[in-house]
């Protein structure tokens, strides 16, 4: 996969594969993959303004509907990586928005792909609701295609 091509940024987040990451076989086990992305993800949508303290503040915060992960080359112990994050500009209904990322091995080989479907809930309500500018924002959705 690679990220379709959108007016919206990309976010980088660099990381080293340490021992705790790795499983009886001595790579990373695809649960650890998912905290890896799910890291970065924090890490812009923080620096965009919308980190956890602005979340419990709001009652109003991200959440997963489904998930597409492919592995395409293993991560091993001390491996360099960079995750790379980018929002489509698309959505897939008017509640939910679509990000792909994918992990990048210091030679430039992608080890993993991931395409997510996230929504925004209300969590005094418990309901998805329509993205907020904000959010849009976080995600570094600049152009914004409704479905």
């Amino acid at each position: 996969m690679s990220i379709p091509t959108s007016n919206n940024p990309i976010y980088e987040y660099d990381k080293t594969i340490l021992e705790q990451h790795l499983d009886t076989f001595g790579h990373v086990n695809n649960a650890v993959y998912l905290s890896i992305y799910e890291e970065a993800r924090w890490d812009f949508i923080t620096k965009n303004g919308l980190g956890l303290s602005e979340i419990l503040k709001s009652r109003v915060g991200p959440v997963l509907l489904d998930l597409q992960l492919t592995f395409k080359s293993e991560l091993n112990n001390r491996d360099q990586i960079k995750i790379v994050s980018q929002a489509r500009s698309e959505m897939r209904n008017k509640f939910v928005m679509i990000l792909d990322q994918k992990i990048l091995k210091e030679n430039g080989k992608v080890a993993s792909t991931l395409t997510l479907s996230v929504g925004l809930m209300d969590l005094n309500a418990r309901k998805l609701i329509s993205p907020t500018p904000e959010w849009l924002k976080a995600l570094g959705i600049e152009e914004f295609i409704e479905p």
